[in-house]
């Protein structure tokens, strides 16, 4: 597999080399962080839900009235392309939109593709520690709930969590709501039961997120997708686990100091993770 400096990006079109990616001093991205994106799993050298993943790029997009000349097939090609130029089969993709510079100009569309981090095993075996983090998610606030170059926030509070020896930090809104993790998104189990926070909480909507719902739905697993949650359901639920794009269904056993459930994996989300790894063998074939 190359190095990073070695590998291939797709910038504004072309196919250069890491190194010699160029982007303006003035790309409103760059100075303000004006741009949206997304990250993306290959498996196989097939992006998992590509569709989903630039569907919701692109009402981004929209949403945010970002400048961009990127369109779905345009996207798709790229994406393609810098898969191919790097000869990763597993790789952790990112596209990233931005507007450019605010005087005009060509708008900036980045595509990376890099070799998949080999994750600790123990993740998924023994499950991880959170914490809770002390910034809180706002309503209305349009970082959250959608992918922008505004992340800095969530940076330190993985940072925070990562001091306390934990892999992640739980958000809450400022009204006391569970909302999701820095990177990824949060499910609890009870009674049987899987919930996950609702979209207008707001949360991100995440591509893994959705798969777990329509697994609950295939395995005949009760899922709550609307109902708000509480710190009290999170700490009284027997399993919690988080999802993301790029490490799947990760446990979680323990709330800083606070053990969910026996403190091990548990049997609704091993289900759901055995689910989840053999939809992306089934989804992602070339």
């Amino acid at each position: 597999m190359p190095g990073v400096s070695q590998l291939k990006v797709h910038l504004n079109g072309q196919l250069v080399d890491a190194d010699d990616a160029r982007i303006s001093v003035f790309d409103v991205g760059f100075l303000h962080g004006g741009s949206t994106f997304t990250t993306m799993l290959a498996h196989k050298g097939v992006v998992f839900r590509l569709g989903r993943h630039l569907e919701r790029l692109l009402e981004t997009v929209d949403l945010l009235g970002i400048r961009t000349s990127a369109t779905d097939a345009s996207l798709t090609a790229a994406i393609g392309d810098v898969i191919r130029a790097n000869g990763v089969a597993e790789a952790r993709l990112r596209v990233t939109l931005s507007p450019g510079m605010s005087t005009g100009g060509e708008p900036t569309v980045l595509v990376t593709a890099e070799p998949l981090p080999e994750y600790p095993s123990q993740w998924y075996t023994e499950g991880i520690m959170v914490v809770v983090s002390s910034f809180k998610q706002n309503v209305g606030d349009p970082t959250f709930g959608y992918k922008t170059g505004c992340y800095f926030p969530r940076v330190l509070a993985r940072q925070e969590a990562q001091r306390k020896g934990a892999e992640e930090a739980i958000w809450f809104t400022a009204d006391k709501r569970l909302a999701e993790a820095c990177f990824c998104n949060v499910f609890l189990v009870a009674g049987g039961a899987v919930r996950t926070p609702p979209r207008d909480t707001p949360v991100l909507p995440g591509v893994v997120r959705q798969a777990t719902i329509e697994l609950c739905e295939t395995l005949e697993i009760d899922c709550d997708a609307e109902s708000p949650l509480t710190v009290h359901d999170m700490l009284s639920a027997q399993e919690m686990f988080l999802t993301s794009s790029t490490m799947g269904i990760r446990p979680v056993v323990h709330i800083e100091q606070h053990a969910v459930g026996e403190g091990v994996p548990g049997p609704v989300t091993q289900r759901l993770m055995d689910a989840y790894w053999a939809l992306l063998d089934e989804e992602c074939t070339g």
